[in-house]
């Protein structure tokens, strides 16, 4: 009788490390690979997953997403998983769920990652029964959950539970030497627990919920350079991750965190990782400026830092006037403060906010990441189905009206009935591809767990392998794809220093199956999957979780 657990016969192997694929049987055994074999394996009494005509890798890595509520309500985390991600990072953009009340990290939490807070704060007051790293991280390992799980520790978590809410959005408060020393000590703390390091957020857009502190602004961004140098300088000495963001809509201090990544007097690196690197419609060609500064930064001046980037269109549906650009000026701000729909329609028919809207709208060169043309905003769902299928601005023009009163008049009208998209970032496909090769840049940000009804990017890394495989086809390659599969698994896995993103004997059984489709065959696993073929006609995936006895595939946090 065979002493495997698994057998996947026949698949094509990509082992996570760039190197060219080869035609191998896996043998897997107490959740690890034992063997990679070019004949076929004694599958006796082990399972036997066909994947002749499927392509067998190693599970992906999603290093920025916001599932840390979820994490309560569905640890299987299916959607993630179903698309072959196999490891993902929470905590990300100063925000975590481990230090700080529930009604505290509700607040944090909700308004800026678009979850209902309706939902998330009986949740978090029912079941969050931890107040430390350690606390978290225990209730992880104890959790059913579908892929491995990471964390960062929030900046505005760990300045809420050091100084209080309140005091963390007053931005004449400057925290203590005390204080400080809190701050760091619970960073040390978070990091003997195995977290990856701490994630802060400096765009001021990001709004808090609830009625308490209703849209100020993350306590993170009220931090000053001096807090953040305190706690880099413990990142960099444990050689810890520091995950960020610049202020996105002015993009200025990005150069501030290009600086930091720098060596100190010899010493090692900051690791750090922005969001996000992107083809904005209005900033084009910023990315090829970031792209070339972050390369001089790592290659000649000993950097380490790597932007954030996605292989596909950055699109964003919206439910009337409810999507989080709009936060980024005073008059798109000023319309989201208001929670009741009457109080808000009473504002957006108000001739003088009309025109102060008209004027954010208007004005060329503000800083800005949504580009702001209501021409280029289709209507995909509305009461009156005439409407649907033409842009905002077409409507407004049938009306005789300014985009602004157009798109105004359709919100009193519809509220959230009125559902319409646009693509603020990457769509163009050759800058696409420049991006995903950019060697400063990792592949991610799907920004999972959040935004649901806004942006959904769970699929990014088979859309990456079908971009890569249809380039190819088209004789225009990108890559091969055995680098694509390297650049959303091993690089990452080696990046981040996690036991991650490879499929070597030794190695850990994290894999996903791909079925390309090829053979015009289904792999049986994975029969029930081909339904994916709603966004990609030719790829599909399922993740295989691994269990023998006791023994589990998966487990939360990996050790740093």
């Amino acid at each position: 009788m065979s002493s495997l657990d698994v057998v996947i016969r026949g698949g094509l192997h990509f082992d996570g490390t760039g190197t060219p694929p080869q035609r191998r049987d896996l043998g897997l055994r107490a959740g690890r690979v034992v063997e990679v074999s070019e004949r076929p394996l004694d599958a006796a009494g082990a399972r036997v997953i066909d994947a002749a005509g499927a392509w067998v890798v190693p599970g992906f890595i999603d290093l920025h997403t916001h599932y840390d509520a979820e994490l309560l309500a569905a640890p299987s985390l299916s959607e993630s998983v179903r698309h072959g991600v196999t490891s993902v990072a929470v905590g990300s953009c100063s925000i975590s769920t481990i230090l700080s009340a529930p009604e505290d990290c509700s607040d944090l939490f909700t308004r800026v990652e678009a979850i209902p807070r309706e939902h998330v704060l009986p949740l978090l007051t029912r079941d969050k029964t931890w107040s430390t790293p350690a606390g978290y991280v225990e209730h992880l390992a104890k959790a059913p959950l579908g892929p491995n799980v990471m964390s960062f520790l929030g900046h505005s978590d760990l300045r809420t539970r050091v100084l209080g809410l309140g005091r963390a959005l007053d931005a004449n408060v400057v925290p203590s030497e005390a204080e400080l020393a809190a701050m760091e000590r619970w960073l040390d703390e978070a990091l003997d627990a195995g977290l990856l390091g701490l994630s802060t957020m400096t765009n001021p857009w990001d709004k808090l919920d609830g009625d308490r502190y209703r849209s100020y602004a993350l306590p993170s961004t009220y931090a000053s350079w001096g807090e953040y140098r305190r706690l880099h300088a413990r990142l960099r000495r444990r050689g810890a991750i520091l995950q960020s963001a610049p202020n996105i809509t002015t993009k200025v201090n990005a150069l501030l965190f290009l600086l930091e990544s720098l060596p100190r007097l010899g010493g090692r690196p900051l690791k750090t990782t922005l969001i996000t690197l992107a083809d904005a419609k209005s900033s084009p060609g910023l990315h090829r400026v970031l792209g070339g500064l972050t390369r001089l930064v790592n290659e000649a001046l000993g950097g380490d830092l790597r932007w954030q980037t996605l292989p596909v269109p950055f699109e964003v549906h919206a439910d009337g006037i409810d999507l989080v650009v709009f936060e980024e000026f005073g008059a798109g701000e000023a319309a989201l403060h208001l929670a009741d729909e009457l109080s808000r329609n009473a504002l957006l028919r108000d001739e003088a906010y009309r025109r102060r809207f008209r004027r954010d709208y208007e004005r060329r060169f503000s800083p800005r990441v949504w580009q702001r043309d209501f021409h280029d905003a289709l209507i995909v769902g509305c009461p009156d189905a005439s409407l649907v299928g033409k842009s905002i601005g077409a409507v407004a023009d049938a009306r005789g009206v300014h985009p602004v009163d157009g798109f105004l008049d359709l919100v009193v009208s519809y509220g959230k009935e009125l559902r319409w998209k646009t693509v603020i970032a990457n769509h163009r496909p050759d800058e696409v591809a420049r991006m995903v090769s950019e060697p400063g840049a990792l592949v991610g940000f799907s920004d999972a767990g959040a935004h649901i009804r806004n942006m959904a990017f769970y699929s990014f890394p088979l859309r990456m392998l079908k971009l890569v495989r249809d380039a190819e086809r088209r004789g225009r390659p990108i890559m091969p794809m055995e680098k694509a599969v390297w650049r959303l698994s091993g690089e990452i896995g080696d990046w981040l220093g996690v036991d991650a993103g490879k499929l070597r004997v030794g190695d850990r059984a994290d894999l996903a199956i791909v079925d390309t489709f090829e053979a015009g065959r289904v792999v049986p696993e994975l029969g029930a999957e081909r339904g994916f073929g709603t966004f990609l006609p030719a790829l599909s995936s399922k993740a295989v979780r691994l269990r023998s006895g006791a023994a589990r595939s998966v487990s939360a946090p990996l050790p740093p």
